[in-house]
């Protein structure tokens, strides 16, 4: 494995074939797996108050409907990424679309908080399946470097653009369906992918597989899924043996996994990877561009609907100049890529990610709109630029029959990078909003809920005389604002840092890397 301490463009390999209109139309295809996966990621939020009427979940329950998908979904994606594959990423492919359609109208007419869990739950497991292998097939359908640069950012971009339409898809259902609309909607999406695919998208796997590794599949799980857990439960106050505890056991599960493939001679993921710079370096990208764009959309979607006052469907609109500024960027990031560093790539796109966030630092304000508007534009061109190349270097630096695996790292570090964008952003705004929100006294009255969230002022102002219910209104929103300027000056340090980080690792990596005979 000593070949893996040099950079990939030493490897030499023949030049790759020009993509045709097949090739296209299977991009089309795996596109929408991605699209459902990213929206489901932001649109259960505004089913809540819909599901809780009709479900009565606990507190628990509630907390438990909305983490059990991601805690699933994280820590299983390394050992399906490696299953792909083992049996086929096509295969592993259209089994997981299959089963994540069936589970979605299990979801959909839930007669119960325990059954929405279980459904969860398997979403969780096929929704591992959806992402790895879609981007790990892009690896086979273009071999040559700019095409599948190209590809990347086209699938990039779903992602991003999922994410932001969440909101607008959840809006315009619950306006329209019952709560399970926001499950069924993934079904006319997946039944195209399961009649085009077998046409389309041939079937990839690795020629010499590793033999089924029982132990390192239970590692994997036992070490995502209590880390992500952890990190969620710190975000929402949770005890500190509560957060530490799964922590060191996640941390503990690293240890060993990460040590019992280093000594075993067929690996299910070969760690050594890492020790790639262009490797490690693209994965900490992609963890902190989807940090920072998970982050931005947790507050822009309550400040533009909780105080500015606009509908789901208004506050998504909003966001639209965001996608396309992605969408643009990453096609960019393409012709880029043929003069300029990684290192130049990434750090830039960092750096207009910081802008966005500084954008809202200076100019935010209860009434603002067009500052919002503007700062995501400008963050989602950053991320843009940084998720098109840090994916393409990710899959071409590992070996082809190891591209399920390799991308099951990527999809991890977007989990996780999901995740903690939500926490640790989500966690410095609620505490300052805290700290700064003033609560009327009312004789009769819990008023408790307004100090936590802006949603429970609105709440709890529904309930008071007018005049009173302005000022609670008022300060929520000053409060509420104040902690999104202070979220993004943090943010915008972070993604600085990130930039530099992104340099140091990266900046010995040549320009106009390609695959075709290592050609600048």
């Amino acid at each position: 494995m000593s070949e893996l301490t040099h950079p990939p463009t030493e490897t030499r390999q023949p030049r790759g074939r020009t993509a045709g209109p097949r090739e296209w139309s299977a991009l089309a295809v795996l596109m929408l797996p991605v699209l459902i996966i990213a929206i489901d990621n932001t649109v259960l939020s505004f089913a809540l108050p819909s599901i809780a009427e009709s479900l009565q979940p606990t507190g628990t329950q509630q907390l438990w409907i909305i983490d059990s998908y991601p805690l699933v979904l994280a820590g299983l994606l390394v050992a399906m990424g490696s299953l792909g594959d083992r049996i086929g990423r096509r295969r592993l492919l259209l089994v997981g679309a299959t089963g994540f359609a069936a589970v979605s109208v299990v979801a959909a007419y839930s007669q119960s908080a325990e059954m929405l869990i279980a459904a969860r739950v398997g979403l969780g497991l096929f929704g591992a399946t959806l992402m790895p292998a879609t981007l790990s097939l892009l690896r086979n359908l273009f071999t040559d470097r700019s095409e599948r640069r190209l590809a990347i950012a086209i699938w990039s971009a779903s992602i991003g653009a999922g994410a932001a339409m969440g909101p607008v898809v959840g809006g315009f259902l619950l306006e329209h369906f019952w709560w399970g609309s926001v499950f069924l909607f993934a079904v006319p999406l997946l039944v195209p992918l399961l009649l085009l695919a077998p046409a389309l998208v041939p079937e990839s796997k690795d020629p010499h597989p590793a033999r089924v590794d029982a132990v390192s599949i239970a590692l994997s799980l036992l070490a995502l899924t209590p880390i992500v857990y952890a990190i969620k439960d710190s975000a929402n106050g949770g005890s500190w043996s509560g957060t530490a505890v799964p922590a060191v056991i996640g941390a503990l599960a690293v240890w060993l996994f990460v040590r019992r493939q280093l000594r075993r001679p067929d690996p299910m993921f070969d760690v050594r990877l890492f020790t790639v710079p262009a490797f490690a370096g693209a994965v900490v990208v992609n963890l902190l561009s989807i940090f920072a764009l998970v982050g931005f959309l947790y507050f822009v979607s309550q400040h533009l609907q909780l105080v500015v006052g606009l509908g789901p469907m208004q506050a998504g609109l909003r966001l639209v100049p965001g996608i396309l500024a992605m969408i643009a960027a990453g096609l960019l990031a393409v012709l880029l890529a043929r003069v300029l560093r990684p290192a130049v790539i990434i750090s830039a796109g960092m750096t207009l990610a910081a802008l966005g966030y500084g954008t809202i630092a200076v100019f935010a304000e209860p009434t603002a709109v067009w500052p919002f508007v503007i700062a995501f534009a400008v963050l989602g061109g950053g991320i843009g630029v940084a998720e098109t190349i840090s994916n393409d270097m990710i899959l071409s630096t590992a070996p082809p029959e190891k591209a399920g695996a390799a991308a099951a790292i990527s999809e991890t570090a977007y989990e996780i990078g999901a995740v903690t964008g939500t926490s640790v952003l989500g966690a410095i705004l609620l505490a300052k909003y805290r700290a700064d929100v003033v609560t009327p006294d009312s004789a009769g009255l819990d008023t408790s809920a307004a100090s936590e969230t802006l949603g429970g002022a609105r709440t709890v102002a529904d309930r008071l005389p007018t005049a009173r219910a302005d000022g609670l209104l008022d300060s929520a929103a000053n409060a509420f604002t104040g902690g999104v300027v202070l979220t993004s000056a943090v943010a915008a340090c972070l993604m600085v840092v990130a930039g530099g980080a992104a340099w140091l690792i990266m900046r010995a990596i040549p320009a106009g890397q390609r695959d075709d005979a290592g050609e600048r």
